[in-house]
């Protein structure tokens, strides 16, 4: 019984955590540029969830997964409208 509770506290602060980037996406997509965002920042931090998301899948842990798993795909979209907003836009 208590490591559903565990479980728990992990899904509710993998979502907050996790849904805290939606304002950031739907920033850049209303502005239509990313100058403000650090690559290097979203690199860094992106390299850094998708190694949280390995360690939960060879721990089998579904918070970890879950919450890394969503937020990785939201920091590939980040990074990937900073592309093209910031680098191919610009040509």
């Amino acid at each position: 019984m208590l490591n559903i509770h565990i479980d728990l506290i992990g899904i509710v602060a993998g979502m907050c955590t996790t849904i805290a980037f939606l304002p950031q996406i739907m920033q850049i997509l209303k502005s239509k540029h990313a100058r403000d965002i650090s690559f290097l920042m979203y690199a860094v931090f992106t390299t850094g969830v998708f190694l949280w998301l390995v360690y939960g899948i060879l721990l089998k842990r579904i918070p970890i997964i879950l919450a890394n798993g969503v937020t990785l795909a939201f920091c590939l979209i980040v990074i990937a409208i900073k592309i093209k907003y910031d680098y191919i836009d610009k040509r």
